[in-house]
């Protein structure tokens, strides 16, 4: 078991999937202006570096795991413009409000939404071209059981990017960021969210979370090939490839 997979959002007997999906069905209505504001809307630009890597192999077929209010898969399909795109995600609230903007955005024959357990998912075996995941597989119960059932819905040749937050190894950004999300983030999505345990379980699972070669380890016992990543902002978040 990873760290990450031991922390919680709340301190009740539920099961870790259970309150993840219970934490963001509370924040869902907040979530997207909190997760801009924070990063200083940066996010939407790690986003578009992580959809770019795929662009080569124009998938047609793409998968988004914990998906959330759906902005990445929203950017996604306005830059790789695939057949069909589903996003698969624990939280029912959170996928609403992604399916009321892809509605606005005229993207429905596109854009689909579907609720899964992301280390169990019910799609059929190389059902995808793509699989993508932006800031969410932290947030996963089974690291290693998500990792493989992406490995399963992918196709042979198929390619895996991730876009994750990660904690900054060197001076002096890994003090800043250390002041900043145990201080600055918790206070503020307290402020706004009305819920600073959900932050600060945030900030518990980006400390936690494996990252860099030894993520690349983990990608390649799930069954992935030629996994490569990229530190952006400081380290701050990682962006990762890898191919089934």
């Amino acid at each position: 078991m990873y760290e990450q997979e031991k922390i919680k959002p709340y301190q009740s007997s539920a099961g870790k999937g259970e309150q993840v999906e219970q934490m963001f069905d509370a924040i869902a209505s907040r979530y997207d202006t909190l997760n801009h504001w924070m990063s200083l809307d940066i996010d939407k630009r790690w986003r578009r570096k992580a959809i770019q890597q795929l662009a080569p192999y124009q998938p047609k077929h793409i998968l988004d795991i914990a998906t959330g209010t759906g902005d990445f898969a929203i950017q996604t399909a306005r830059m790789l413009h695939p057949d069909r795109l589903v996003g698969a995600d624990i939280s029912e609230g959170m996928m609403e409000i992604g399916r009321q903007k892809v509605e606005r955005l005229h993207l429905s024959d596109i854009i689909t939404f579907a609720k899964e357990d992301c280390t169990s998912l019910t799609f059929a075996d190389e059902s995808f071209d793509a699989v993508t995941a932006a800031f969410g597989i932290r947030n996963f119960a089974d690291l290693d059981r998500g990792l493989r059932e992406m490995c399963r819905v992918l196709r042979q040749g198929g390619h895996l990017s991730i876009v994750e937050l990660t904690h900054p190894i060197r001076f002096p950004m890994k003090q800043l960021f250390k002041f900043y999300s145990h201080t600055i983030l918790p206070a503020y999505g307290k402020l706004i969210s009305k819920d600073e345990r959900a932050y600060r379980y945030l900030t518990a699972t980006i400390e936690a979370f494996p990252q860099g070669d030894r993520m690349m380890g983990i990608l390649q016992k799930a069954g992935f090939k030629e996994t490569s990543f990229k530190r952006m902002t400081f380290g701050i978040c990682t962006m990762y490839l890898a191919t089934k």
